[in-house]
């Protein structure tokens, strides 16, 4: 194991436990008098609630930076776990099986321990520093498709985009270039996916850290490769993500998408 190892596990389980409360707040929804926007809000909180009592017991001076409002600085400043309770929130309300809970651990600046769980179908996707990725036990490895003519891609778009803005302007640019272009509802299983193989590369401008953390960190582990669209560093606090398979396809697609943009 490395040193990473115990944080790992406790995310692991701490994702199950919040998987297993948005199943059961799922199961209330053809029952309930509430609607939906008001029960999938519980459900978010609930799950959010379930990993931040279980990582806090474990570890009490870590922080936390979670979507559903959750914001707090522990006595070790330089630590912080970042949550999404619900990635696929729309995904989720509607029983489309495309929706996970993401967990990564963040030690100076650094992604350190990071997991994505897949609660429909049980796949546990997991991967901590210099320790490799995996799927329910499997290594994990990228896929190996160099070109855009090749790829299957994946995009997320901001909530009211407008057909002529940047980001359709992209899509469609893009979509000429590959051999395929989705867009799922959840950035973290695009990540996931990513790094499994399943797809060759993503980009999105409308992510926050919850979003992207413990998937950056799944794809880096799995050989993958994550910049700003232009190729620069990636930043956590900056919505500006492209994760590729690592092959020659990142810079043809950083240039593809930088085509699309104004001059």
């Amino acid at each position: 194991m490395s040193s990473w190892s115990e944080f790992r596990l406790a995310a692991e389980e701490a994702a199950r436990a919040a998987g297993a409360v948005l199943e059961d707040w799922a199961s209330r929804f053809t029952v309930s008098e509430k609607g939906p926007a008001d029960l999938v809000t519980e459900a978010d909180v609930a799950a959010q609630r379930a990993i931040h009592d279980l990582l806090h017991g474990r570890f009490p001076t870590h922080g936390f930076l979670g979507e559903e409002g959750l914001a707090a600085t522990g006595s070790d400043p330089e630590t912080r776990w970042i949550i999404d309770p619900l990635d696929g929130t729309t995904n989720y309300v509607h029983r489309f099986p495309y929706y996970a809970v993401s967990i990564a651990l963040e030690v100076r600046g650094v992604l350190r321990a990071g997991v994505i769980f897949d609660p429909s179908k049980n796949e546990l996707f997991s991967a901590e520093q210099g320790g490799g990725a995996w799927l329910n036990g499997r290594r994990l490895q990228t896929s190996r498709f160099a070109s855009l003519r090749q790829a299957m891609l994946i995009a997320s778009f901001p909530p009211g985009v407008k057909a002529n803005s940047l980001p359709i302007q992209r899509f469609l640019h893009v979509l000429d270039r590959a051999q395929t272009v989705h867009r799922s509802g959840s950035a973290a299983l695009n990540l996931a996916y990513v790094a499994a193989g399943r797809l060759d590369g993503y980009w999105s401008t409308s992510l926050k850290p919850w979003d992207m953390a413990a998937g950056v960190l799944l794809v880096r582990e799995a050989g993958g490769r994550d910049s700003k669209m232009d190729g620069t560093p990636l930043e956590l606090a900056v919505p500006d993500l492209l994760c590729t398979n690592g092959t020659a396809l990142h810079d043809e697609l950083s240039r593809a998408l930088g085509e699309a943009a104004p001059r």
